[in-house]
């Protein structure tokens, strides 16, 4: 079984930036990649980005490049996801999860943190 934690959200001005961790903790031999997604009021769940855990290869929703980028801690198996030049369309309830596959999609992750609050005001 694999537990994850996630912290770091929060309300911030458009153009700030945040950082979000997620630590995982368990089976976490069973987790090829970690990723993110956001879900924001009455819409799905989407995609943010992920990344290979062996490999760091990292992937971002079309969205978030060039803004936001994934990093990890394998001493800590911890992820982070840095956020820059927020923008008010970012608000959202933000999620990491874990896979065992090569990448993290809605349909192959198999354990998910409980969510943190990130708001953008303009």
């Amino acid at each position: 079984q694999v537990q994850l934690v996630e912290s770091g959200g929060g309300l911030v001005q458009a153009g700030d930036s945040l950082k979000l961790s997620c630590t995982v903790s368990g089976d976490t031999f069973t987790s090829n990649a970690m990723g993110w997604f956001r879900q924001a009021p009455g819409k799905a769940r989407v995609f943010v980005g992920d990344i290979n855990w062996s490999r760091g290869l990292t992937r971002y929703s079309d969205s978030v490049k060039g803004r936001f980028t994934i990093y990890r801690d394998s001493a800590t198996n911890t992820v982070y996801l840095q956020m820059n030049n927020l923008k008010p369309e970012d608000t959202a309830v933000y999620y990491c999860a874990v896979s065992p596959s090569l990448i993290v999609t809605l349909n192959t992750a198999n354990a998910w943190g409980q969510g943190t609050q990130v708001t953008v005001s303009s």
